[in-house]
């Protein structure tokens, strides 16, 4: 590999992210549950959020809409105004969350800074994201911070361009196959997946992939035993 710049996802990646969405949803359906079963009010709130995901993207901001669109929707706009304020108050909630790292994290960055270029490339609302890089301490690391609308291989190569470099000399490190591995293996970076305990359903992917540039680790250290120093 004749890298250049080494790209790491956030939510999931650097710092914890999804465990907020999950208790944020089982809070949501305990709260409407004299309306539906909790699986059905699961399984309507992620209809919604998909569906609104060309309108409002990733992020906090978008799923409180979504839980308010699916609120009335569950209950047949049969909600009342303090239900919506609770709503309201989830996403404050997730939105002050503290930043956990991840193991290993900070020992990553600081073992790669002063041999790669290293750039931060996530979804999400800029607003939240740029807060929560702050709030990791962990800025310092990175030459670069792409907060992308999406992560498909248009996304990638933006990006690619815009870092001056070619895609053989890019890596994306990331949790997702779908968003962080496939789009940059089929452009031709080098792409790492690092799994999380738990991941949004909309993420998952079901395939077996080989590819001469993936590599699929256990913890974001063994990134470490395969890069050049």
């Amino acid at each position: 590999m004749n890298l250049k710049v080494i790209a790491f996802d956030a939510d999931d990646t650097l710092w914890v992210n999804e465990p907020y969405f999950q208790a944020t949803e089982e809070r949501f359906c305990s709260l409407l549950e004299n309306f539906s079963p909790q699986h059905t009010i699961s399984k309507e709130l992620f209809k919604v959020e998909v569906d609104n995901l060309p309108l409002y993207g990733y992020g906090i901001k978008g799923y409180i809409l979504s839980m308010i669109e699916a609120a009335l929707s569950i209950s047949e706009k049969n909600i009342s105004v303090d239900v919506v304020e609770t709503i309201l108050q989830y996403g404050k909630d997730m939105l002050n969350q503290p930043i956990e790292l991840l193991n290993e994290v900070e020992h990553v960055l600081s073992s790669l800074k002063d041999h790669y270029r290293l750039v931060v490339a996530t979804k999400g609302d800029l607003l939240d994201q740029e807060r929560k890089l702050k709030k990791s301490g962990l800025a310092h690391y990175f030459h670069h911070i792409e907060i992308m609308s999406d992560k498909k291989e248009d996304d990638y190569i933006k990006l690619i361009k815009h870092l001056d470099i070619n895609p053989d000399e890019f890596m994306m490190i990331g949790n997702s196959l779908k968003s962080d591995v496939m789009p940059v293996i089929n452009i031709g970076g080098h792409a790492v997946h690092v799994p999380y305990h738990t991941t949004w359903a909309h993420e998952h992917v079901e395939t077996v992939l080989t590819h001469e540039n993936f590599k699929h680790v256990h913890k974001i250290s063994e990134v470490l035993e395969f890069v050049k120093f």
